[in-house]
Parts: structure tokens; sequence; C-alpha cells
């Protein structure tokens, strides 16, 4: 993987918009972000590559390290059986065994934690995830692709899950297929947003 350092500038942008966002997790010192080096993490989970394709523009547009989610367990190949599986770990409070970690995980200083939208929040593979790293004093950006229900309470249950961590506003990108999030106004919507969020240079 290859990794990208923020500025301290970028870090001011996105300390800042963590407290306009209202987020209760304490932020950054100016001092710590004056230290050496930040660097981010792309996080994502994607069964089809629609949320593949997001996070894939993210890092071209942030750099960064990318980190793809898989579980020892498959989903079925056809759309609604996957449905009726999320709803079964959904309910169960099931926690997918993942095939991989990443290293040095405390090294990271922002976090982007990229979804679909399955029953109106995070894939459950994600809640295996974050309570393994819980990135405390970290700054996760949510980011999720869905067919109309938008982030749901994936932002919420992230906040829970990573009680200690900055979380900055999040984007809902309409899926539909990876053709939908590559289109020009998928594209434009999420460079405005990354602006909004002080993630550009």
């Amino acid at each position: 993987m290859s990794s990208t350092h923020l500025s301290r500038r970028k870090l001011l942008q996105v300390a800042g918009a963590g407290l306009a966002a209202g987020v209760t997790a304490p932020l950054l010192s100016s001092r710590a972000l004056a230290a050496a080096q930040h660097k981010v993490l792309i996080a994502y989970y994607s069964r089809t590559g629609t949320t593949r394709e997001v996070a894939s523009q993210i890092a071209q547009s942030v750099g960064g390290d990318l980190f793809e989610l898989k579980t020892a367990h498959s989903y079925p190949e056809e759309y609604r059986a996957t449905t009726h599986q999320a709803k079964k770990e959904r309910e169960t409070n099931f926690r997918p065994q993942l095939t991989a970690e990443v290293h040095h995980a405390d090294s990271y200083d922002v976090v982007f934690i990229g979804y679909p939208n399955w029953w109106g929040t995070l894939p459950m593979a994600f809640f295996s995830f974050l309570e393994r790293y819980r990135f405390a004093g970290k700054t996760i950006v949510p980011f999720c692709t869905h067919e109309g229900s938008g982030l749901g309470r994936g932002v919420s249950d992230i906040r829970s899950l990573c009680p200690n961590a900055t979380i900055l506003e999040g984007i809902a990108l309409r899926g539909g297929g990876i053709e939908k999030v590559s289109s020009d106004s998928a594209h434009r919507e999420l460079a405005q947003w990354l602006d909004k969020i002080g993630m550009t240079a």
C-alpha cells in the first residue's frame, strides 16, 4: 500500500470540520497537528464493487492507504439472498470473522469508513472491524452507497463503537452500480464533500 501524509493546514481543517459537525470527542491539539506526519486509511466493505469505486476515488483525491474488509464466510451471488443473510446477521448481532488486519493501525490519524447501507446501517463486518480497532483519538470520516436510505444509522453506530474518535460529516452516494457512482455528477458531489470537510489541498 502507498501512504500519503496530510499537511498541518489540512489537519487543522479536518479538526475544525469535526467541531462544526458537533462531535463530542476531543479534537487533536494544534501541537499534535504540527507533529511530523499524519496518515490516512480508507477502509471499506464492498460486495458488488460500488463502494470500492467510491473508496478508490477518495484515495485518488486525498491519497492514503486502501484497506478492503473481507469476511471468512461468503455471501450469495443473488441480491435478495444476500439481503436475507444480512438481515439475519443484523438480527442476531453476528460478528463476521475478517480475513485480514490493518498493520500499524495506531499510525493512522484519519480513517475513512466506507460501507453499503445494509438494513439501515453498516454491514456487520464493520462491527467486527471497529470493535477491534476502536480508533480512539483518530478522526473518522464515514461514506456510504445506498438505494434510498442514505447513511442510515451508520454514523451513530460508528460513534457508539468508537466513542473516543472524532466523527466528521459523512456522505451518502446513491448506488445502482459502478457506473452511477462513476458519473460526472457523483464525482462533483464527492469533490464538494471532500472540500467541505477540509480534505482537499
